[in-house]
């Protein structure tokens, strides 16, 4: 839990759902001598159980406190906490708050920790691109099965040179992705909400983990950006094989992707991925595609679904051609440690008065 703090200290209050990180606390403080922890667990809760948001109110010293690191837990009024500075999540995303008093209602600076899934969920992503060309679900059928099965059953392998990846919103995991791809023989195309025409607009402003992603941008052979119709299908007739979905969920993402997008990418018999959020994808149009046997998708991967967890009778779960998870493509052994690394460059940049990174735009909702 720390020592109290003293009125002269920068009071960094963590509540997240997992045991002290005591060394890499340590780290930072030591580097950081103005700098004191105070860490709290507080468990993770199923979805349908209600967030005791009373009992964080009257728990933790919100007065204190100025600066929050957490995943959810928020003082229901930005008043409770007059001296906070910045608030970190260890989310890369912060739809989960959006509707939330210190969202809405108080100018309190909040970062993210986007960039820090990319590997890992890169690698889930060209997992299952590889999982559903190599027909991985009928030889793991077979294997459990003990049966040496014949290749006319499955076919034959298509790989990935020449395929054209498309990238729906490329920031940290969708550099990975591509880089990654691009190895494979593929060819990268981006989208993103707004124009990048220039070689500084394209690169990477946010946390990147070191030896990974497209930092300077140069990896897609051509970019594609607006949040309308038009342009999504503009970017959506580029004869994509791989649609990578990535873009955060914001009003303007909801339901972004429906039976006429579905339409478009089917005339490629495109295979989708979906990181990002189950409610950008029309639930029903997606199940209505995958099962056309014509102009309909080849297959799709889903960590994400609308609603979570998934209802247990959806058709998704039954689908020869999709692979679905419980939102587990982010996880990984480094997560703390690299959500921890942007928290303390912050602290850094804190200190030299310099801009913090990964800062959310309220107004974009990302």
């Amino acid at each position: 839990m720390g020592e109290a703090w003293t009125a002269e200290q920068e009071r960094v209050l963590c509540i997240l759902p997992f045991p002290e990180p005591t060394e890499l606390i340590e780290s930072i403080e030591k580097k950081h001598p103005n700098v004191k922890f105070l860490y709290h667990t507080l468990n993770w809760l199923p979805k349908s159980q209600p967030f005791p948001q009373a009992e964080i109110d009257e728990k933790y010293p919100w007065k204190e406190a100025t600066i929050l690191c957490t995943f959810t837990a928020l003082p229901s009024d930005p008043k409770i906490a007059p001296n906070l500075r910045f608030i970190h999540f260890l989310s890369a995303g912060t739809d989960h708050v959006s509707k939330t008093p210190i969202y809405r209602n108080s100018d309190i600076t909040l970062t993210t920790s986007s960039g820090i899934h990319g590997p890992q969920i890169a690698e889930w992503v060209i997992m299952q691109i590889l999982n559903h060309s190599h027909s991985e679900k009928k030889l793991i059928e077979w294997q459990n099965q003990h049966k040496w099965g014949a290749h006319q059953e499955i076919g034959f392998a298509r790989d990935s040179v020449g395929q054209r990846l498309g990238v729906l919103g490329y920031g940290s995991i969708g550099r990975q992705t591509a880089k990654v791809a691009k190895a494979m023989g593929m060819d990268i195309i981006a989208f993103t909400a707004s124009p990048r025409k220039t070689p500084e607009s394209k690169k990477d402003s946010g946390y990147i983990v070191p030896g990974t992603g497209d930092p300077d941008g140069t990896l897609p052979s051509a970019w594609y950006s607006g949040l309308d119709k038009q342009s999504l299908h503009n970017f959506l007739k580029q004869d994509i094989d791989v649609l990578l979905v990535a873009v955060p969920l914001t009003e303007q993402t909801r339901h972004f992707i429906g039976k006429e997008e579905f339409e478009i990418l089917g005339k490629k018999n495109a295979f989708i991925a979906n990181i990002a959020r189950g409610s950008i994808l029309q639930q029903d149009d997606l199940i209505a595609a995958l099962k056309k046997k014509e102009g309909g998708l080849r297959g799709a991967a889903l960590d994400v679904t609308d609603p979570e967890p998934l209802n247990e009778e959806s058709e998704l779960w039954d689908l020869e051609n999709v692979a679905v998870t419980p939102h587990v493509s982010g996880m990984g052994t480094t997560y703390q440690e690299r959500s921890f690394a942007i928290l303390e460059r912050n602290l850094t940049n804190l200190e030299n008065g310099k801009p913090l990174i990964n800062v959310v735009d309220r107004k974009r909702g990302y």
